[in-house]
């Protein structure tokens, strides 16, 4: 008994002194001797370079332009739609929304823009105190960071607009407030404002592809014009067509060097996400993740690709409508979509196989496909690490976008100049002589403006932003206008199905959101 007593006045006599060590806060303060802390991090030039640079690693994120952004609003628009067999995901670019926390092209789009959020106001938090000795140089590390996170609230604005606004670094257990979109667009502006005037003009040698001013221009220019703010909207973009950054850009002569892997970062590049296929891993923050990209494959042909994402047929109509100067076809229609007769119409630069294969031999029927960034020309086959610069904005946009500022201004007749430059690469005649019936009428600038964007831009991601801008849907003409292109804007309803619904999840974890009205 004596000898038991004593083993149990042991053991708690142990125990005793093993729960003074739990409860000791300091034993819970340890360092992981794998990864640095925050305060052991940021303290040098090389860790605000690092820092900036994981703000461009969310373009490698399936939520951003990886896979999804491309999905969102290319196939939400009228110029595409999905055949995905995930029956929610194809439902998103319907605007039918049966679970709002669908992953694809929903939640993870969410999750990517406020982490790319996070990693900006990183930045913005301990850059300003790091000493660095070329004080430019650290102008454009917080200009980058400005820049991403204007960016992300870009995206967040256009698809669900009113979403919680985060300017500081956040804790764990923390409850952002959700705020209006005009608040949002302010924030827009105001760390636009900051980028323009802490980046550089133009970046040389290996860091050629970073943020530039013009780019920053360029985006707060589309901001502006979401909400109809002409006049500022054309300042910024004046400064590129106009001012001093106009030495910058230019067009290139041919207009198939927008999308190939040989002629990236040209004069015509304005913001361009530089992709490469040399790592093949998994989407991660991982030394080998990879840095391409899968629209080649989403969007690809049927054998080739997963055909998730087709072009509506209407689009090669609408090229076909009007010939060039020697009376052939829009040479951009070759370089912008794939169809049965694009060998037929395109016989001298076409040799009848796409992928090494005849459109019949394809199967691919009465199908039209996206050929801006597929790979036919080199490759037999697509896969998930595609190489191709993605250019978010192009100069032929921002001359586009600056004639339809000065139309809304009552500027129509300077306006044609800056189209003409635009239609005059693709071999079109003057607006003036192909379209004299439109005249300085403001109403019929901007219908025709709205098809020449079409015709050149389609499938580069901005086609969402023109429909919610110039309001397509809001009039019983325009809705109509929209089906007949799109049967899918049938299950559009005017007044909800601009924006998107909320993740529920976000919603009921955060009292201080609502979801939106109309879900």
């Amino acid at each position: 008994m004596k000898k038991i007593y004593v083993i149990i006045c042991l053991l708690g006599l142990t125990l005793s002194a093993l729960l003074n060590q739990a409860c000791n806060p300091d034993l819970l303060d340890t360092v992981n001797p794998n990864k640095l802390t925050t305060k052991e991090f940021w303290r040098t030039e090389k860790d605000a370079q690092l820092g900036v640079n994981a703000c461009y690693a969310i373009f490698y994120r399936l939520g951003s332009w990886h896979r999804y952004l491309h999905w969102r609003f290319d196939l939400l628009s009228d110029e595409g739609y999905s055949m995905s067999p995930m029956v929610q995901t194809g439902e998103w670019t319907k605007f039918i929304y049966s679970d709002y926390n669908h992953d694809n092209n929903q939640t993870v789009i969410w999750r990517e823009a406020y982490r790319g959020i996070f990693r900006a106001n990183q930045v913005l938090t301990y850059v300003p105190g790091i000493e660095i000795a070329d004080a430019k140089k650290k102008d454009a590390y917080l200009g980058q960071a400005y820049f991403h996170r204007a960016y992300n609230y870009f995206h967040l604005a256009v698809l669900w607009e009113e979403v919680p606004l985060v300017t500081e670094l956040q804790n764990p257990g923390d409850q952002p407030q959700q705020v209006t979109l005009p608040e949002i667009w302010g924030q827009v502006e105001k760390d636009l404002l900051e980028a323009s005037n802490l980046l550089p003009e133009e970046w040389t040698g290996a860091e050629k592809g970073r943020i530039t001013k013009g780019a920053a221009k360029a985006l707060l220019a589309r901001a502006y014009m979401q909400q109809h703010l002409w006049e500022k909207a054309k300042e910024q973009l004046y400064w590129l067509v106009e001012g001093e950054g106009k030495k910058y850009y230019g067009l290139v002569d041919n207009y198939k060097h927008n999308f190939s892997h040989l002629t990236e970062n040209n004069i015509e590049s304005v913001f361009e996400i530089q992709f490469s296929d040399a790592l093949n891993g998994g989407e991660s923050d991982d030394k080998g993740a990879t840095n391409g990209h899968q629209r080649s494959i989403i969007f690809g042909l049927s054998g080739i690709g997963f055909r998730d994402g087709l072009a509506r047929p209407w689009l090669v109509d609408e090229y076909k409508k009007e010939r060039t100067i020697d009376g052939k076809l829009d040479p951009r229609l070759r370089v912008s979509l794939l169809y049965k007769d694009v060998a037929t119409d395109f016989p001298d630069e076409e040799t009848g196989k796409f992928y090494g294969k005849t459109w019949a031999e394809g199967k691919w029927g009465n199908d039209v496909y996206y050929r801006k960034y597929s790979r036919d020309d080199f490759r037999t086959t697509e896969d998930r690490h595609s190489q191709l610069n993605f250019r978010v904005i192009r100069y032929a946009d921002v001359l586009l976008m600056y004639a339809e500022c000065l139309n809304e201004l009552g500027n129509t007749e300077d306006a044609y100049t800056y189209v003409n430059r635009v239609r005059a690469r693709a071999q079109m005649r003057p607006l003036q002589e192909a379209y004299p019936e439109i005249g300085n009428d403001k109403q019929k600038f901007l219908s025709r403006l709205q098809t020449e964007r079409v015709l050149e831009l389609n499938g580069e991601c901005v086609r969402w932003f023109d429909i919610k801008r110039w309001e397509l849907y809001n009039t019983p003409e325009g809705l109509a206008a929209l089906i007949a292109r799109d049967p899918d804007y049938k299950n559009f309803v005017v007044g909800v199905s601009h924006r998107q619904p909320l993740p529920s999840n976000e919603v009921a974890n955060n009292p201080n959101m609502k979801q939106l009205d109309g879900y």
